[in-house]
């Protein structure tokens, strides 16, 4: 059983927010760059690098971030992982790096996200913006921006869907049983 949390309406209107929150929090948008974790965090990412630009009329690095390989249960999760790419063209250095991602649960994601750049560089500061926040920590690892907090049974999924990958935007709670 779908039941739909958020419509395409919500979804802009979130990251909206979550851009302009940056934006303030960060007191402009100087040594700021933005890096999506693949999958759904590198559409996002993209979506709100293009809002604070115009905004701000400024040209804002963006970069994608594969994480595969630093997750402590890729092992488990498949003997054949797929490896995406990872692509950063700036300097990391003196940088206020915004990762990115769809949905926050349990932290591990996001350790392994900083774990990743920190192999390639060392941000100035790290601050993380999510879509949706379903809560059940295993990390105590918390979202600077979030587009949605709603607390998730374990029974429960999240699906994210977006017009980059599939047609249309919507995020929909699933009850698996």
């Amino acid at each position: 059983m779908e039941k739909r949390i958020m419509t395409a309406e919500d979804i802009d209107r979130s990251l909206h927010r979550i851009a302009l929150q940056i934006v303030e929090n960060n007191h402009g948008v100087a040594n700021l760059a933005i890096i999506g974790i693949h999958t759904g965090g590198v559409f996002l990412a993209d979506r709100i690098q293009k809002l604070i630009q115009d905004r701000e009329k400024i040209e804002l690095p963006t970069g994608t971030l594969d994480i595969t390989l630093y997750r402590d249960d890729w092992s488990l999760a498949s003997q054949n992982p797929i490896v995406k790419k990872t692509s950063i063209s700036f300097p990391m250095e003196e940088m206020v790096v915004v990762l990115v991602d769809d949905v926050i649960f349990t932290g591990r994601t996001i350790r392994a996200a900083m774990d990743a750049l920190m192999d390639i560089g060392r941000p100035l500061r790290i601050q993380l913006a999510v879509l949706v926040d379903r809560g059940g920590r295993e990390l105590p690892i918390q979202p600077d921006y979030v587009g949605m907090d709603i607390p998730v049974k374990v029974d429960e999924h999240i699906h994210v869907r977006l017009a980059e990958k599939s047609g249309a935007d919507e995020i929909v709670l699933v009850d698996r049983n």
